[in-house]
């Protein structure tokens, strides 16, 4: 317990101690290292949690092999001696679906399951073609600014079905996201410290960078009470809550910015304004 407890309190995630790059500069870390981690003392029981998610691999249509390396390597037994132990190398999906199927009792797993959440849903969201494409800031924010939009839509749906209905019942949803995300502030906090006039949404004068956290927080959020089906509005709330804070606890890890420090940006108006102009432009040419 003393040692979860300190592994929730260290500033860097544990889990990035023991992440490696390889030449490709890809990201991939070993199942040996995750086992003793994630608290499995014996490397059988792990292996089954890793055949599980092998399975989950499959059952989302993808290559077992492109995420899931076996191989051996030698470690020192004493006296100079060495023997070839088995180990795998897995990639950040890999153990995203290895948490999500390891004993959720375990403090570390919570965490895990958050860290390699945000980190591969990151990922996905920045191979996906119809982003990687993009090429300026401004055609970043209006995408982000688009999927949010969506998400927060789902997101409410889901809230519903918690109990949250009334529209002052959903604004406390959402400040108890903000709250976890920026540290404690609300809405109207973050409104204030980034000077928005009344009637300006703070969402409308995000960059790229903090829109996908924010994303990040909808999504993961919407997932979370789907998955525990959670009926209970106060309960609806915690989660929301918690999801902020360790989306926040993740860019803490990776070293990033946290949301509340970063600038105010014109607002996405005007860029919605300047395309529908040049549109308009193109169509009289």
């Amino acid at each position: 317990m003393q040692k979860e407890i300190s592994i929730q309190k260290n500033h860097q995630s544990v889990f990035e101690t023991i992440r490696k790059v390889n030449e490709h500069g890809q990201d991939y870390w070993q199942a040996r290292e995750l086992q003793t981690i994630l608290g499995y003392v014996k490397w059988d029981k792990f292996l089954l949690v890793i055949e599980k998610a092998k399975q989950a691999c499959l059952n989302s249509k993808q290559k077992a092999a492109d995420h899931f390396l076996h191989l051996g390597k030698m470690v020192d037994i004493g006296s100079g001696a060495q023997r070839e132990i088995g180990d795998i190398v897995l990639s950040r999906y890999a153990c995203y679906l290895i948490v999500q199927n390891a004993d959720p009792s375990k403090l570390i797993v919570a965490l895990g399951q958050t860290y390699f959440a945000v980190q591969t849903r990151k990922q996905e969201l920045i191979e996906r073609a119809d982003y990687a494409d993009l090429k300026s800031e401004d055609e970043k924010r209006l995408f982000l600014r688009d999927e949010l939009k969506v998400h927060n839509k789902k997101l409410a749906g889901v809230a519903r079905q918690a109990g949250i209905v009334a529209p002052l019942d959903y604004a406390i949803f959402q400040d108890h996201g903000y709250k976890g995300l920026y540290g404690g502030m609300a809405s109207k906090d973050i409104h204030r410290r980034r000077s928005l006039k009344k009637g300006q949404q703070i969402l409308d004068h995000m960059g790229s960078t903090e829109l996908a956290a924010n994303l990040f927080r909808a999504t993961q959020t919407e997932e979370k009470l789907q998955r525990d089906s959670v009926k209970d509005k106060i309960k609806a709330n915690v989660v929301h809550y918690e999801i902020g804070k360790k989306v926040r606890q993740t860019i803490k890890d990776i070293g990033g910015t946290m949301p509340e420090d970063l600038p105010a940006v014109q607002s996405i108006k005007v860029i919605e304004k300047q395309q529908r102009k040049q549109l308009k432009q193109k169509k009289t040419n």
